[in-house]
Order: C-alpha cells, then sequence, then structure tokens
C-alpha cells in the first residue's frame, strides 16, 4: 500500500514539474514570437526623410520600396522642367552631398571617413546640377558640401522622402531618382571591361535612372517613377543612355517608386 502512495507521489511531482517545464517553454516561444514580430515590424516600418523642413513651398513626397538587390545603394532625387532643366535637388545622399565616405581613408590601418571623388557614382544628377569644381568634377567636394537641409544618410530599405520645395515650378514638372550600388558586375558589365578606368570600377553597372511627370494642381495624385535610362559608366559626361539590356541587377536595386504632391 505504501509502496503505492509513494508511487502515486512520484508520479504527480513528475506531472507538476513537466507542466511547470511546459509552462515556462511557452512562455519563452510566446516571447520570442513577440521579439521577432516586433523586429520585423521595424523592418517593414518605411524610413522617413525630411528635407527642406523650414522651406515655405509645397512637399513633394517620393516613396521608395527596396527590390532583391538593394544593398546600400547611394541615390540623389531632384527635380526639372518637362524640358528638362534643373529646378533643384530634393535630397542626396550624404557621402556625396558632403564629398566624405565613411570608409574613405585607409592610411592608419583602419578605415575611417575621409574625402573621396566618385564621379561615377550619380552623374546624371551631378551634370544637372551643373556646378564644377577645380578638379573638373561636377561632384561636391568636403570643401564645397551640399547644405545639410537636403542631404541624410543612405536609408538602408525602403523609405519616404517628404521634401519641401525651395524654387519656382511650372504647372507640370518632372522628379526624377538616380541610383547606384557598387560591385553589381554583370556578364557584360564585367570587372576588367575597362581595366585602365578607375572610376567605372567603383560603379560597376551604371547608375540608373527614374522618371515621373508631375502635374501640379494635381494634389494627393500617385505618379510611378519609371526607368529612362543610365548614366556614363565611370562618369565622364551627363548623358542620358537609353538602352538599359544590359543592365541585370541594377534594375532590381528599386522594386518600385512613387511620387506625389502633398
Amino acid at each position: 500500500m505504501y509502496k503505492n502512495i509513494f508511487s502515486k507521489i512520484k508520479e504527480e511531482k513528475y506531472l507538476s514539474l513537466l507542466a511547470l517545464i511546459t509552462a515556462i517553454s511557452s512562455l519563452i516561444i510566446l516571447s520570442a514570437c513577440s521579439n521577432s514580430n516586433r523586429k520585423n515590424n521595424v523592418q517593414i516600418l518605411p524610413e522617413i526623410i525630411s528635407t527642406n523642413k523650414t522651406a515655405n513651398g509645397f512637399e513633394i513626397e517620393l516613396e521608395f520600396f527596396k527590390g532583391i538587390q538593394h544593398n546600400h545603394p547611394l541615390m540623389a532625387v531632384w527635380s526639372e522642367t518637362i524640358d528638362q532643366k534643373y529646378i533643384e535637388t530634393l535630397y542626396v545622399a550624404e557621402s556625396i552631398a558632403k564629398g566624405v565616405y565613411k570608409h574613405g581613408d585607409s592610411k592608419s590601418g583602419k578605415w575611417l571617413p575621409g574625402p573621396v571623388r566618385r564621379p561615377a557614382t550619380l552623374p546624371y544628377w551631378a551634370h544637372k546640377r551643373n556646378i564644377m569644381e577645380e578638379d573638373g568634377l561636377y561632384i561636391p567636394t568636403f570643401l564645397t558640401p551640399m547644405p545639410d537641409a537636403v542631404t541624410g544618410p543612405t536609408p538602408k530599405g525602403d523609405f519616404i522622402l517628404q521634401a519641401k520645395t525651395t524654387a519656382i515650378y511650372p504647372d507640370t514638372f518632372c522628379v526624377l531618382i538616380e541610383i547606384n550600388q557598387s560591385w553589381d558586375w554583370n556578364e557584360y558589365w564585367t570587372n576588367n571591361k575597362f581595366p585602365d578606368d578607375n572610376e567605372y570600377k567603383t560603379s560597376s553597372q551604371p547608375s540608373v535612372i527614374y522618371k515621373a511627370t508631375l502635374i501640379k494642381s494635381n494634389v494627393n495624385a500617385s505618379y510611378p517613377l519609371m526607368v529612362i535610362g543610365h548614366g556614363h559608366y565611370s562618369g565622364k559626361n551627363g548623358e542620358l543612355y537609353t538602352e538599359i539590356n544590359t543592365l541585370t541587377t541594377a534594375l532590381k536595386i528599386a522594386e518600385k517608386v512613387f511620387v506625389k504632391i502633398k
């Protein structure tokens, strides 16, 4: 009889211990799921970038959805007239705007911020801006940086640009974005295509340019930006090259881009 009692007590203790372990495991799983969901929510929320915050003009909102090949690309957003005359820059990556890259100086044995010239990165925008520096290039230097009001770090993923305008705009105008990502070689744009061109080597596939035409009075209408071509492979000029059949992964840096007047 005592044997049965002790056996029953042991069984009840075992079941209690099992229930406790199960409860703790469930809490751990629920906590992990909760943390995972929080992380996922952070990842899917687009980054908000605001430029020219104190300006008195109307607001242009650009929504960027990253593509499957997105990996820290540099970009610039600007406006121009329908006859392709530059109006103003709405946003440009900080490293281009300031002429300083986060990993621009390795003299100490470590990568530190330092001045770097990368004319192949965003040549179409740079030549549209049409400010030539002393070295003959059209991108800003660390001595002639662009104002903080239109610059910012490179977005890590999806983002929404909220840009106030500072110039006088015609009733119909265009918004463009130029995107470039280093080291994205393909079968046409190979790493030995131009072996003596160091600027090409920092660009690989050339920059991709997207464009939309907006009507000023059509507030809150969403316009898709469409690919219209690419920039010069090493930034030697500001021409638009409309042949895009040689581009592959470069066309997948952005999945889609929309713009509207707020």
